[in-house]
């Protein structure tokens, strides 16, 4: 499975196709921008070949250079981050709820438990949650809605969102450029869909580095303010 949704349900390898004959900078954008929304859409279609790409110089991608493709993606998430964010700061979160739990949210991938399962993960870890959020699968395009409800600061918003997007896209940029040094482009999307998974565990884990350095800050603040205390 890339990211939230099986390749089958949209036909992935006929997008991949298309994507890798079409690709360019706004492309990369607009799906990405899609891909940070609430419209399920696997990002590892998007980055990869585009990096790849831009790496091997080839075909629609002659032109591109991979740190841009990273960066645009980023842009592209960013922007899809915003409109989960406005949309849940201006219906509220009786809507955003009972969106969930009709069949159009359905029919999205979205149900009441992924939105809960969100807003339970951002209460427990604050603002913080927003770059954490973007590297952990299901969690990723959603964390933006309790954001919004919650009001969060649009700055903080806005700067955790573009740090986390930007490490999961420098993920996935690597990736293409990696796969761009041992694989024919016919090879291409059999092996992104083969090391999804490898994916998956590289963004839990960049996640589990992320909160465990912050608990440590968290406490090592707590035990400095307490000798502080004690000097006094």
């Amino acid at each position: 499975m890339l990211d939230l949704i099986p390749l089958a349900i949209f036909d992935a390898s006929q997008f991949f196709q298309w994507f890798v004959e079409n690709a360019n900078y706004t492309f990369v954008f607009v799906f990405m921008v899609i891909e940070s929304s609430f419209i399920p859409f696997p990002s590892e279609v998007v980055v990869p070949p585009a990096a790849y790409l831009a790496c091997s110089n080839a075909g629609a991608g002659a032109g591109m250079n991979v740190f841009w493709v990273v960066i645009v993606a980023t842009l592209g998430a960013l922007v899809g981050a915003f409109i989960n964010y406005f949309l849940a700061l201006w219906i509220g979160r009786p809507v955003v709820y009972a969106f969930a739990d009709s069949r159009i949210g359905h029919a999205l991938l979205i149900n009441r438990e992924k939105v809960q399962k969100a807003e339970d993960y951002f209460d427990r870890h604050g603002a913080i949650s927003t770059f954490v959020g973007r590297l952990i699968p299901a969690i990723r395009q959603l964390i933006s809605i309790p954001a919004g409800i919650a009001r969060m600061n649009i700055f903080q918003f806005a700067v955790f969102t573009f740090l986390g997007a930007l490490v999961w896209n420098s993920v996935l940029g690597a990736l293409g450029f990696w796969l761009s040094t041992t694989v024919t482009p016919d090879q291409l999307f059999d092996k992104v869909e083969e090391y999804n998974r490898y994916l998956t565990w590289i963004g839990y884990g960049i996640a589990g580095v992320c909160v465990i350095f912050i608990i440590f800050n968290a406490f090592r603040g707590t035990n400095k303010k307490g000798k502080d205390k004690e000097s006094v």
